[in-house]
């Protein structure tokens, strides 16, 4: 019966992201909120400018809307959970919603401004550990626990240092996640993989507000690219692209396993640290490049690859990625027991 609440998240979510286009496009292009690409980006993008941004309300309001009123209702079949994971999963949606608002500050300077930047990289940096920092002062204002899973060990409790070892956690993977958005489809493909995993490892260990919450997301993401799989009639923007960053901490925090989304979303961490190294190899070598550009996708991009072979490879790795993470909570030392409804 549990499993079902799953279906109906995500294709009711797929339905109300994909009809939400058909409003949602034509009005950001009467606004003239469209893309400025960026100078130093592979010249072939320059078809690109102008395809409207903030194409991320699609999933945002179809992962919000349809997710709490599937978890609503299966609350009030009989089943409910313990306040703290209540807290954890509803603090972590208010985060990804922040996450989001900065994104919009961003995109909005972006459209009115006409040119490809918004918001300096500091200011980015400064509301985005206020925003962590208000989500990890909520969840321990709730009693949360400094205890995180370790695939194949078991959980570990790492104390006041559990804090800002998590906020610079969260900040980093909302930047990570952020930079996979880069050509069409990329983002909302590759995050639709990590939350069915995620939907599918909540149900196992009994979490299952996290479980439909993972599918609605799913089925919004893919909802979403109705309207941005190649070639783009949209793009999420930074308005999505910071909130799928925040929403996948969510639901790995909320599960307290949020090395496991290492594993997961290993594409993400590929695409930042493919950017440090960038940098730090072209100011050891004094202008060198260790890719031909980053990050990672636009290097294979350069090499070659359609934006269509990058999505379908990089989401292919996920799916891998994906199998690999469930069986370290399949088989490893996860207290499943512990959060059964």
């Amino acid at each position: 019966m549990t499993g079902i609440w799953t279906i109906i998240a995500a294709a009711a979510a797929f339905a109300f992201a994909g009809i939400f286009g058909m409003w949602l496009v034509p009005f950001l292009k009467k606004i003239h909120f469209g893309q400025t690409i960026r100078e130093e980006g592979p010249k072939w993008h320059n078809s690109k400018q102008g395809t409207p941004i903030m194409g991320g309300f699609m999933f945002i309001a179809a992962s919000i809307v349809v997710g709490t009123a599937c978890i609503i209702l299966y609350h009030i079949f009989g089943v409910d959970e313990t306040p703290l994971m209540n807290a954890k999963m509803f603090a972590g949606m208010f985060m990804a919603a922040a996450y989001g608002a900065i994104g919009f500050i961003d995109d909005y300077i972006k459209a009115v401004k006409k040119r490809n930047l918004g918001l300096t990289a500091l200011q980015k940096l400064i509301l985005q550990f206020i925003v962590a920092a208000a989500y990890l002062a909520t969840v321990f204002f709730f009693g949360g626990e400094t205890q995180t899973y370790i695939p194949f060990y078991g959980m570990v409790d790492l104390g006041l240092l559990y804090y800002p070892i998590a906020a610079i956690f969260i900040v980093g993977t909302v930047n990570a996640v952020n930079l996979t958005d880069g050509i069409d489809g990329l983002n909302g493909s590759v995050t639709f993989f990590v939350c069915v995993f995620f939907m599918l490892i909540a149900s196992f260990v009994s979490r299952m507000g996290v479980s439909i919450m993972s599918a609605a997301m799913a089925g919004a993401c893919l909802g979403f690219l109705l309207w941005n799989f190649h070639p783009a009639k949209v793009f999420m923007g930074d308005t999505g692209s910071l909130y799928l960053g925040g929403f996948v901490c969510a639901i790995a925090f909320a599960l307290d396993m949020p090395i496991i989304l290492i594993i997961i979303g290993l594409i993400y961490f590929a695409e930042m640290f493919s950017v440090i190294l960038q940098v730090l190899y072209f100011k050891a070598t004094k202008g060198k490049r260790l890719f031909k550009m980053s990050p990672i996708h636009h290097h294979f991009e350069m090499s070659g690859w359609s934006e269509v072979k990058i999505v379908v490879i990089f989401s292919v790795f996920t799916m891998i990625c994906g199998c690999l993470s469930y069986m370290a909570v399949a088989f490893g030392s996860y207290p499943i027991a512990a959060f059964s409804s």
